[in-house]
């Protein structure tokens, strides 16, 4: 048989549909209840659904007032804080386009986004970095839309395009991934498929607010429950976060693997009495995290896959648990197949993990860039890059990229890209970077070069520091004699752990 699940249809999306209004549809029926805690270390700020709501319509009115208008499109440069979700849901009700963008992106990173989208406007915090555009909104301005009087939701066609995400590509640039307002009533297949996530549960995200993981799943699912996220003020410490889930009582806690495993390291007990599971997403969950959590808490750790143009579609629940090292199961509503270059292969074969180009969930292509697109689909199916194998009940195990993509703390990044950056600086001939794994559950990136002399890694970090976000940037740097080669010149990328772990014997 061949690896096809198809996990029932979808539930169609109404129309019309504005994203936005579907985030907050439960703020009317219960308007005083909390939507947002920002955790401090003895204080929490409260946002009640009716102040939520009232920000975000208030926002979508300034915009307008600012001369904006639907489709246009906002590159934010905001940091972590609350001002991020109000900005982009407040865009999104008044029909614009946000384009939300880490702040560690540098001056450079931002100039190739504007340049490529030519943005309508800057939605900006002075202390976030950004390249010159002529029509910067800053914080003040944005803080004080909030007053205005509601905007009226924006409603439309659900295929039309809602947001755009940036995502590093096998090629070292970046893409723009464009997604339809439709993307958020796939998600709530998610709901009995991860989450398990009912109103009265109250979702802690490790996350920083300006990051699309927390956006989604620390955000904007709980509030589409009518649910209460709780998000920890930034600058708090990762060992301060099981005191934080217990005084606050957080039913749900989500995180990246590599927040798992810091605050796990001592193997300690972790006395939470609330907490009814973790959710994790972002990189591959090893079997040793997942038990050294569930012998902290005596909870259990539920792991779910995506990608960018697609969110989560594979996940593990409390109702359907992973057997084994599997990452779980297609969510209710997802066709899943496991596809070779023939199409989907037997059950039980590896190959790569595609979703069917029907999932409302799925992004509508690479913006302006159709040749991109298209190249990601085969037949009906959306490639995502990634290997696995399906078991008979529908099952998949993970089996790595079949690029040589980085997994940098949860972010996916192009070795190209980082390549690119430092193959300028004189002291190098030739670079080739990849992600090692240090320690278990532990990776991180390293430069190999060649060149006359071994450099000082100290002015090597500064090099890149300014053309690199921080999360792209090498934490260690290789001299080599000759980078390894295939026998036609290609540099075998896959080859340069082999070094690392020579040289640090």
């Amino acid at each position: 048989m061949p690896s096809i699940f198809d996990n029932g249809p979808p539930p169609p999306c109404p129309a019309p549909f504005n994203l936005a209004a579907h985030v907050l549809g439960r703020a009317g029926s219960d308007p005083d209840k909390i939507a947002l805690s920002v955790l401090g270390a003895d204080t929490s700020c409260d946002w009640t659904y009716s102040r939520l709501e009232a920000a975000v319509r208030g926002t979508g009115t300034g915009l307008l007032r600012a001369g904006l208008a639907p489709g246009d499109i906002l590159l934010m440069r905001l940091g972590n804080t609350v001002d991020f979700p109000i900005a982009y849901l407040g865009a999104i009700a008044a029909g614009m386009v946000p384009v939300p963008t880490s702040s560690q992106l540098t001056e450079p990173e931002t100039a190739r986004i504007i340049a490529e989208l030519s943005p309508a406007a800057v939605l900006r915090d002075p202390a976030v970095a950004c390249a010159d555009h002529p029509r910067q909104i800053d914080l003040a301005a944005l803080r004080a839309m909030r007053g205005n009087a509601p905007c009226d939701w924006n409603m439309g066609d659900p295929n039309r395009l809602a947001y755009v995400v940036y995502t590093s590509g096998t090629s070292g640039k970046a893409r723009a991934v464009a997604h339809a307002h439709r993307a958020i009533w796939a998600r709530q297949m998610m709901v009995d498929g991860w989450y398990a996530l009912t109103p009265e549960d109250r979702l802690c995200h490790a996350g920083a607010f300006n990051w699309t993981y927390t956006l989604g799943t620390g955000l904007m699912d709980p509030w589409t429950m009518g649910a209460t996220a709780l998000i920890p003020e930034p600058g708090t410490v990762l060992e301060a976060l099981p005191g934080l889930l217990r005084r606050h009582r957080a039913s749900i806690f989500a995180a990246a693997p590599g927040v798992y495993r810091k605050f796990l390291g001592d193997d300690r007990h972790l006395d939470l009495p609330d907490l009814r599971h973790g959710l994790c997403a972002g990189e591959k969950l090893s079997p040793q995290l997942r038990a050294a959590w569930t012998r902290a808490t005596g909870r259990a750790l539920y792991e779910a896959y995506g990608l960018s143009e697609c969110s989560t579609f594979i996940s593990s629940s409390p109702g359907n648990p992973a057997r084994g090292a599997a990452l779980g199961q297609p969510q209710t509503g997802r066709r899943v197949a496991i596809v070779g270059p023939q199409g989907p292969v037997p059950l039980g074969e590896h190959g790569v993990i595609a979703i069917h180009r029907t999932d409302p969930g799925l992004m509508l292509g690479y913006l302006n860039a159709p040749q991109e697109s298209a190249a990601k689909m085969q037949g009906d199916w959306f490639l995502t890059g990634d290997l696995g194998a399906m078991a008979g009940d529908g099952q998949i195990t993970y089996l790595g990229r079949n690029d040589d993509m980085m997994n940098a703390g949860g972010f996916r990044v192009s070795p190209l890209e980082v390549e690119a950056a430092l193959a300028g600086h004189p002291g190098i001939t030739q670079v080739g970077v990849t992600d090692i794994e240090v320690k278990q559950d532990s990776r991180v990136i390293v430069a190999f070069y060649t060149g006359p002399v071994p450099l000082d890694e100290t002015g090597l970090a500064s090099y890149v520091q300014t053309k690199l976000a921080r999360y792209k940037q090498p934490r260690a740097y290789v001299h080599l004699p000759a980078l390894p080669a295939s026998a036609n010149g290609k540099l075998l990328r896959r080859a340069l752990p082999a070094y690392y772990k020579a040289q640090t014997k």
